[in-house]
This record gives C-alpha cells, sequence and structure tokens, in this order.
C-alpha cells in the first residue's frame, strides 16, 4: 500500500468515526447559529462547492471524539449560556492539527481566550484553529507562530496546503482539557464545522468508490 492512499485511508477514516460522532452524540443538541440560519447553511454546503468537498482535509490526527457541538451552550467555565462559535475535537496533547484548505496565514495570536491560534483565508472561507502549543512571536523579518517542540513554524501571509501541518493539540487559553477549537465562516458568517466534514466524508466516500 503506497503512503498516498495509506493517508487517504486514515484520512476517511477519521471523517468516517467523527460523522458517526456527529450523528449519534449531538442528535438531541440544540444548534442556534447566529447570522444564518440552519437550512440556510445546509444549502450553502451543498450547493456550488458540493464537488470540491472530497479535497479537503480532516483537521486532527489522532482524533478521539467531539466535546462540544456548535451552537448555543453552557459553557463549561463559569456555566452561563453563550454561543460556541465552533467544533471543539478531543484528541490527546501534542497530536498535529492539519490544515482544512489550502490558503493564506491571515492572523495569528496567543494572548486571548482562544490561546495560540492561527487564522487562514482560503477565498470566501475561513478558518479558525485555537488552543494549539507554541507561541507568537514577532520579528524584525516578520510574524511567526512557534512550537520549535513539534517542529512547527508558520509566518503570518504564508501559503499553506491542504493537509499540511500547522500546529499541535495543546491547552493554551481558556480550555478545561486537550481539543482544538475549529472555527469555520464564509463571508464573515460562521457555520456549523459539523455540517462541512458530513459532506466531506460523503464526497470522500463516494470518490474513493469509483
Amino acid at each position: 500500500m503506497t503512503y498516498r492512499i495509506k493517508m487517504r485511508l486514515n484520512r476517511l477514516v477519521s471523517i468516517a468515526i467523527a460523522t458517526i460522532f456527529l450523528s449519534i452524540g449531538f442528535q438531541n443538541q440544540a444548534i442556534i447559529p447566529t447570522k444564518a440560519n440552519p437550512t440556510t447553511q445546509k444549502n450553502l454546503v451543498a450547493q456550488d462547492v458540493s464537488a470540491i468537498w472530497e479535497k479537503g482535509s480532516f483537521p486532527v490526527e489522532n482524533f478521539q471524539s467531539y466535546t462540544s457541538p456548535f451552537g448555543y451552550r453552557n459553557s463549561p467555565v463559569n456555566g452561563q449560556r453563550q454561543f460556541h462559535n465552533g467544533l471543539d475535537l478531543a484528541a490527546p496533547r501534542g497530536s498535529y492539527i492539519r490544515n482544512w484548505w489550502g490558503g493564506k496565514v491571515s492572523a495569528m495570536s496567543d494572548n486571548s481566550a482562544c490561546g495560540t491560534s492561527i487564522t487562514i483565508q482560503s477565498g470566501e472561507w475561513q478558518h479558525v484553529y485555537c488552543h494549539m502549543e507554541g507561541y507568537v512571536e514577532n520579528q524584525s523579518n516578520g510574524t511567526y507562530l512557534l512550537d520549535r517542540d513539534g517542529g512547527i513554524q508558520i509566518t503570518l501571509g504564508q501559503d499553506v496546503p491542504v493537509g499540511a501541518r500547522i500546529g499541535r493539540i495543546g491547552m493554551t487559553g481558556r480550555t478545561t482539557g486537550p481539543h482544538l477549537h475549529w472555527v469555520l465562516k464564509h463571508n464573515g458568517k460562521y457555520v456549523d464545522p459539523a455540517l462541512v466534514l458530513k459532506e466531506m466524508f460523503k464526497r470522500q466516500a463516494v470518490s474513493s468508490a469509483s
């Protein structure tokens, strides 16, 4: 089995496991996004971009489970009702995070509740990765996200291909355990990442079978 085929199979297995958790574990959760209702989001994910989902990358290696869905919830930190703008994917600390879609690094930070984070712009889509290991450093020749133990160095403005390792699961910022808080936006509006993962699995499963 070639390395490329093995990686593709591993990615399909990860997305398959993720889809099971999404369809079973969260079926009773209330999903109430801001600025876009669930029907609008489903139509967005399924319409003109449907043919390209097979090229996306599942964002977490060593994926274990989902710990919190997109939508309104009671905060695990203070118990207050709040809007959770992303999807939490649990994995052992130090597991690598992969870039969901090719794009340009548009922002990075290490001084907010999101912890050490990176934002990537891919056309009309923006994806944010939070609670990573490492820190942000400003140098005379640019701004960098550095995780030396993980061999990660990402530059602000850098082009990052789909599937590239861009960080590791950490516990920076406001978090109760190691996980990736993954945020997706389309033209500035939040989109439920669960919808995207389901469509990815559907399209990649069809592509793999053909």
